[in-house]
């Protein structure tokens, strides 16, 4: 696991596993400073690397009047105060190529979206940047097939690189965990297991989309097993009321003895 290259990244060190945690999107200063503080406790007192999440922005919406964002700028600027007030790197997706710069100016990790990994032009944007860039496995590919996507990004002179995964489409609506590809993608690049997106239930018919979280622990507990560099988990404090994927996040208040949970078998998986 290599994420010197990511500023403010804390608690670095080879046996222990790093973070990506926030809320899906970014719904007010409020609430992601919010978030930040209380991951950011957790994180120091348990020496994890955290890098905060939140999207500026949701393009990928099952219904036109799905919540879509509070101002791409507005949103942007608030990551940037979490980044200065916490001391932490912030990752956020980008959608297209005219994202990717203008991201860059606030955030240390530019996220591809899984559906959009196989865009060469918004890879070559992304990596252009010099930021780190976070390849989320489509949900309709192999995890060999991501050794591609990384390739273009290393193409650009750029290798600082990610590679996380979020399942795969297991009939129309629901996701499977194939761990075999952890190792195989490790091969290619630090690698993350989107543990929250995993348990999504997409095409919903009411166009909301629908999910697991009373499986997180269990998906969890079997990336770190496994191995995986780093876990990516969406939280909230209130997640009925989260105006995005508030099915499948997890709780705020369950956060931190999920991670206690996880840095034990951590350990115990170095010893051998």
């Amino acid at each position: 696991m290599n994420l010197h290259h990511i500023p403010k990244i804390k608690h670095l060190n080879s046996g222990q596993f790093f973070l990506l945690a926030g809320p899906c999107a970014i719904e007010g200063e409020d609430m992601a400073m919010r978030i930040a503080e209380r991951l950011v406790q957790i994180t120091d007192l348990l020496s994890i690397p955290l890098v905060f999440k939140g999207s500026f922005k949701k393009a990928n919406r099952s219904r036109i009047d799905s919540f879509s964002g509070i101002g791409d700028e507005k949103a942007l600027k608030i990551l940037r105060k979490v980044s200065e007030t916490f001391s932490v790197p912030t990752v956020t997706d980008i959608h297209k190529e005219e994202d990717a710069v203008m991201a860059a100016e606030y955030v240390d990790v530019l996220q591809i979206p899984a559906f959009l990994v196989r865009q060469t032009d918004l890879l070559i944007a992304a990596a252009n940047t010099g930021k780190t860039v976070n390849l989320k496995k489509g949900q309709f590919m192999s995890p060999e097939s991501m050794h591609h996507a990384v390739q273009k990004v290393l193409d650009c002179h750029n290798e600082n690189i990610m590679v996380t995964d979020r399942g795969s489409m297991f009939g129309y609506q629901d996701l499977v965990v194939d761990f075999r590809g952890i190792p195989t993608m490790q091969q290619y690049a630090t690698t993350v297991l989107d543990v929250t997106h995993s348990l999504q239930q997409p095409n919903q018919s009411s166009g909301v989309t629908g999910g697991r979280p009373d499986r997180i622990e269990t998906i969890a507990k079997a990336g770190i097993a496994v191995g995986v560099d780093g876990i990516f988990i969406e939280t909230h404090f209130d997640p009925a009321t989260a105006k995005s994927d508030g099915a499948n996040m997890l709780h705020l208040d369950y956060f931190e003895p999920l991670m206690q949970r996880l840095v034990a078998i951590r350990q115990t998986i170095n010893q051998f």
